[in-house]
C-alpha cells in the first residue's frame, strides 16, 4: 500500500473568514457553489452565519463554537463573519476543489464567457499583502454583484428556476476540466473505495488482507496563509504527505 490518503479522501484547511464589509456593511466571503464536491464547516472560534440557497429556498445557519454544517454540490453558500469567525473546512474529493470545482456567483454575462470568468476568478501569482488583498476583495465584490442578480431571479422566478439557470452555466464552465477530474478521482477516492471493498471481502473470510501493510502519514501545514474565496486559508498538502516522525 502506498502512503494512505487522509480518511475518506477528503481535504482540510483552516479558514479565517474575511471581515471586509460589503456595500451594505455585512462582512464576509464570496458566494459560490461546488459542482462535484460536498463541503463541511466545523466552527473553531468566533461567530457568524452561512447563507445558503438550494431549490428549497434561502436559509441562514448561525455559526458558533460547537456547530458543524455541511452541504451538497450545487448549494450556493456565503459566509458572514460577525466576530473573528474561524472554521475547519472539510472538502470531499480532495484535489477537485483545488482544480476548479468551485464556481463563483459572478454576473451572468461573465458566467456565460469562459475567458471572462477565468480572468475575473484569477488572483495575481505574486504581490504583497495589500495587492493580493485588494484583488481578493474585488473578486468577492464581483461575486456579490452576481449574487444580488441571483437573489433577484429567486424573487421573480423562484429558487428552483433561478438555481437551474446558474447550475447550467456552472456546468458549462467546468466541462473542459472534467476529464482531468475523473482521472484524479479514479486514482485517489475511487481507488480508496475499492481498497475498502476488497478489505471487507477479505475480512469476511477471516483473511487479514491489507492489515499487514499498515502505514502512518503526516503532513505539515504550508507556511503562511493564502487568499481563498471566503477568507485567509491555511492549507495542508494533499499529495505530499510525509512519513511520520
Amino acid at each position: 500500500m502506498t502512503t494512505p490518503l487522509f480518511p475518506g479522501g477528503v481535504a482540510a484547511s483552516r479558514l479565517r473568514v474575511y471581515d471586509w464589509p460589503d456595500a451594505d456593511g455585512v462582512p464576509g466571503g464570496s458566494p459560490h457553489l461546488h459542482t462535484a464536491s460536498s463541503e463541511g464547516y466545523i466552527v473553531l472560534s468566533g461567530f457568524g452565519e452561512v447563507h445558503t440557497l438550494t431549490p428549497d429556498g434561502l436559509a441562514v445557519t448561525p455559526l458558533a463554537d460547537g456547530v458543524t454544517v455541511w452541504f451538497s454540490p450545487g448549494t450556493v453558500h456565503r459566509l458572514v463573519n460577525h466576530d473573528r469567525l474561524e472554521l475547519l473546512v472539510v472538502m470531499q474529493n480532495a484535489g477537485l476543489p483545488e482544480a476548479g470545482d468551485a464556481v463563483l456567483t459572478f454576473p451572468s454575462d461573465i458566467l456565460d464567457d469562459a475567458a471572462a470568468y477565468r480572468a475575473a476568478a484569477a488572483l495575481p501569482d505574486t504581490g504583497d499583502e495589500k495587492t493580493l488583498a485588494t484583488a481578493a476583495r474585488a473578486r468577492r465584490d464581483l461575486a456579490l454583484a452576481g449574487y444580488a442578480e441571483l437573489l433577484a431571479a429567486v424573487e421573480s422566478d423562484g429558487p428552483a428556476m433561478a438555481l437551474a439557470a446558474l447550475h447550467t452555466r456552472a456546468a458549462r464552465l467546468v466541462r473542459p476540466r472534467v476529464a482531468a477530474w475523473s482521472a484524479l478521482w479514479e486514482a485517489t477516492v475511487a481507488r480508496e473505495t475499492e481498497r475498502t471493498r476488497a478489505q471487507l471481502d477479505a475480512l469476511a473470510t477471516a483473511d487479514a488482507g491489507i492489515l499487514g501493510d499498515a502505514r502512518v502519514a503526516r503532513a505539515d501545514a504550508e507556511p503562511g496563509e493564502r487568499f481563498g474565496m471566503c477568507g485567509r486559508l491555511r492549507v495542508w498538502p494533499r499529495a505530499e504527505a510525509l512519513p511520520a516522525r
